[in-house]
């Protein structure tokens, strides 16, 4: 028997014919958990219905997504109206979405909110506890899969932006069973044999399964734990996990991380170049000012004539120095004058001046007589005259 061979849009046409023949997949009601949802800018949403055994794709075209109550996102359950139908170009059957209503946050959701308040709680988020990333790291440490794109993501950007950075990988599974415990033991080995500067901790996108170790409690209390600094770039930009909020940096994406870990050497030195220019230009100005200061300073009076000041100041001292004199020679001259005026009226009531016209003093012992009342027949008694003194008796 021949076959005539037919191009794969003719299968694919064919079997989205039998898809649209059968009534119930036309108009069919699933629930689910949504993962890795995409709000395109378009205004479609594409996402992923699961359960725990199955899973499949989806789409809500912008003409119903108006008509939604709630914004949907990762973890959340929910059943979905809509169409079963293929994908021509990629040969995918998926639900076309009409209606969507929400019956809840899923399981694993529920789980990252208990985890997340109970971290919180504990202080794993402070920001006082963040470390400060190095400026320029010698040794970037990379945790992620030695496989695939992130890696060639962060060697390519880190070698590109300074060529001397060393990458130090350790390699981990970054999903699945088992790999928080490998991640945390990983973080635990770069700080006790010190490989490296700083941690770059990451991962691509995915759904909220994938990302789940990167929600493990031993993962966020090893990131805590880490005496160097970590970078969390799990995901897309899109993407949260416990680890990005215990990290001390959290990226974007791991590309992000390595701009973020590894400066750009062109743009240091570009800076340090201009930096070199500005104090050049600083100390060229800080010259100048002291020679401008410099040449004023000479032009003054004390440093064309150093000696004009003091000898100034000596006239003024000689000055000072003849006056004072002159005031204490008319002072002496005043008082002298006085002196003489005192003397003369003293001399004028001296009773030795008094002597001179005849009169005598007569004294008695030493006491001078002053009534013949102290004087009796026989007392001694001595006149004083103005040439001398004479002894008497009273007769």
């Amino acid at each position: 028997m021949v076959y005539n061979a037919i191009t794969v849009t003719e299968l694919n046409q064919y079997i989205k014919g039998k898809f649209e023949e059968d009534g119930f997949l036309q108009n069919v009601l699933v629930k689910g958990e949504i993962s890795n949802f995409k709000h395109h800018y378009t205004g479609h949403m594409y996402f992923t219905l699961k359960d725990e055994k199955s899973l499949i794709k989806c789409v809500m075209f912008k003409t119903y997504t108006g008509h939604l109550q709630f914004v949907p996102k990762d973890g959340m359950k929910v059943s979905i109206l809509g169409t079963v139908s293929v994908f021509e170009r990629d040969g995918v059957y998926q639900i076309y979405a009409k209606a969507m209503q929400q019956e809840g946050i899923g399981d694993l959701h529920a789980e990252f909110e208990k985890l997340k308040a109970k971290l919180e709680q504990e202080g794993l988020f402070e920001q006082s506890h963040k470390i400060k990333i190095p400026f320029m790291p010698k040794t970037i440490g990379v945790l992620t899969s030695n496989t695939g794109a992130v890696i060639r993501d962060i060697i390519n950007v880190s070698t590109r932006r300074n060529p001397n950075v060393h990458i130090r990988l350790l390699p981990v599974p970054v999903q699945g069973q088992g790999a928080a415990e490998k991640i945390a033991e990983a973080i635990q080995k770069m700080n006790e044999e010190n490989l490296a500067d700083v941690i770059i901790l990451a991962r691509g996108g995915g759904s909220l399964e994938d990302l789940w170790p990167f929600n493990e409690e031993i993962v966020a209390r090893a990131i805590y734990d880490s005496r160097l600094p970590v970078i969390s770039a799990v995901g897309h930009e899109t993407d949260f996990t416990i680890a990005d909020f215990v990290a001390d940096l959290r990226a974007p994406t791991p590309s992000a991380a390595a701009e973020l870990a590894v400066p750009n050497i062109n743009e240091v030195a570009e800076k340090i170049k201009t930096l070199e220019n500005r104090q050049k230009q600083a100390l060229k100005k800080q010259l100048e000012l002291k020679s401008m200061r410099f040449q004023k300073c000479m032009a003054s009076k004390v440093y064309r004539d150093p000696y004009g000041n003091i000898n100034e100041k000596y006239m003024l001292l000689d000055r000072c120095f003849k006056q004072l004199v002159t005031e204490l020679q008319n002072k002496v001259k005043d008082e002298k004058t006085k002196m003489v005026e005192q003397i003369a009226k003293l001399d004028a009531l001296s009773p030795l001046k008094t002597l001179t016209r005849g009169y005598s003093i007569i004294t008695k012992e030493e006491h001078m007589v002053k009534s013949a009342k102290q004087l009796e027949k026989g007392d001694n008694i001595t006149l004083t005259l103005a040439d001398g003194k004479v002894p008497a008796t009273v007769k």
